[in-house]
Order: structure tokens, then C-alpha cells, then sequence
């Protein structure tokens, strides 16, 4: 049975004095080939109590390509505002998973802030993040770190991505662009045909394997890992 999120989470963050609350959630942290991605989706706290989750929304993962695909263009325009960042595939294997992933999420907080104001009116920001690892409170002190307008205060949840309907959104606002991008590179440079992205998005299944195994990697995969 599909879990179906909700804003319980979101509410509470809102009724302790957040102005806005944000959804954190990642994709294509196994792939060998490919950036990773963190989505943040964003509502205001004073709409929380009245947001009535999109039908069918739940973690990506649990959605088929086309559902996710068809709900992608509502989650834009039912939360205040998403972005996606990411870092490549060559950060990757120079900072490790984990840096790379705070950074990516930093990146995606310091778009979307930037679109919505935040840095203007000296918001709160109270924010939800996937798992049991914030990846992105250690990444803050970086040298890497992008310049964000306004810290968030973030708090982890297992399985946030199916009970917190921000989180959802930023699952599958993440996963879809990540998808998208893996499809265009496939098609766009006859270099990655021979790995299928179209079909594996990055990931090792056998085809992506034995492409590696018979070619070698190419540029835009991550060399430090086990690829074959």
C-alpha cells in the first residue's frame, strides 16, 4: 500500500515560529555516472495549514516515470517555490557522497531563497531533510559552501520523502530533472550512447556495467567508485 504524505511535520515547524518551510530530499547518490541532485521544495508558513496535498504525491521512488512526470509541473506551482542543486559527478570523487550532497542542498537553498525573497525580509527558514544524516548543517562551514541568504534550521526524519509532503515534492521535483538531464546527455553525445543513460539514468544496472567493463569510463562518471 503507497503511503500518502501529509503536513503534520510542516505544521509543527510553523506553529514554532518558522516564516517559511522548506522540504529537503536527494537523487542519484548510488549512480556511477551522473551528479547528484537535492531537491528543496518551499511553502510559506502561514499556508501550511491550508495545503491540500497533490493526489498521489508520494516519494519518487514509489512512482512510476510517468506519474512522476505528470505530477512535475503541479508541485511547481503548488509550493511557494523549488529549486534542484547539484554537484558533478568530478566533486563527487574530490569531496566524497556526503560533502557533496551539502553542498548540492546548499546550493538548491541559496536559489530558492534567492527567488522568493528570503535574503529581503529576514525570514526564518525551518526545514525537513530526508534520512537520518544532516549533510547539510556540516557542509555550511565549507569552503565550498555557496553564500546563502538565510541559514536554515534543519531537522532529519527517516522516510520523510513518503510522510512529509514537502519532502515528496523536492523527491520528486529532483528526480524528474535529474532523469531528464541523464536522458539528454544520452542522446546528445554519441560518447554516452553506449551506456544507455536513457534507460539506467546513471545507475549500474548490468548493460551500464558491461559498457564500462568494454569500454572504460568516460568523463561524467565517478571514477573513485566501483564501477564494474
Amino acid at each position: 500500500m503507497q503511503t500518502r504524505p501529509d503536513m503534520l511535520t510542516e505544521l509543527c515547524l510553523a506553529q514554532r515560529g518558522f516564516d517559511f518551510i522548506a522540504g529537503f530530499d536527494e537523487v542519484g547518490r548510488g549512480a556511477l555516472a551522473g551528479p547528484v541532485m537535492v531537491g528543496v521544495a518551499v511553502m510559506k508558513a502561514d499556508d501550511i495549514a491550508h495545503a491540500k496535498v497533490p493526489s498521489g504525491l508520494t516519494d519518487s521512488k514509489l512512482l512510476s516515470e510517468r506519474r512522476r512526470e505528470g505530477l512535475y509541473d503541479e508541485l511547481l506551482g503548488w509550493c511557494a517555490a523549488s529549486a534542484v542543486g547539484q554537484a558533478s559527478n568530478v566533486e563527487i570523487d574530490q569531496w566524497g557522497i556526503s560533502h557533496a550532497l551539502g553542498i548540492a542542498a546548499l546550493r538548491a537553498l541559496a536559489q530558492v531563497e534567492r527567488r522568493i525573497g528570503m535574503d529581503l525580509v529576514g525570514a526564518r527558514v525551518g526545514a525537513i531533510l530526508d534520512g537520518p544524516n544532516d549533510y547539510i548543517t556540516k557542509a555550511l562551514d565549507s569552503f565550498d559552501a555557496p553564500e546563502v541568504p538565510v541559514l536554515a534550521q534543519i531537522m532529519t526524519r527517516i522516510k520523510a520523502d513518503q510522510c512529509c509532503a514537502l519532502v515528496s515534492a523536492a523527491s520528486v521535483i529532483a528526480k524528474v530533472t535529474r532523469d531528464r538531464l541523464m536522458v539528454s546527455l544520452a542522446s546528445g553525445n554519441v560518447e554516452y550512447a553506449p551506456y544507455h543513460w536513457e534507460r539506467n539514468k546513471g545507475y549500474g544496472s548490468l548493460e551500464h556495467r558491461e559498457a564500462i567493463r568494454r569500454l572504460g569510463p568516460c568523463e561524467l562518471h565517478r571514477v573513485s567508485w566501483h564501477l564494474i
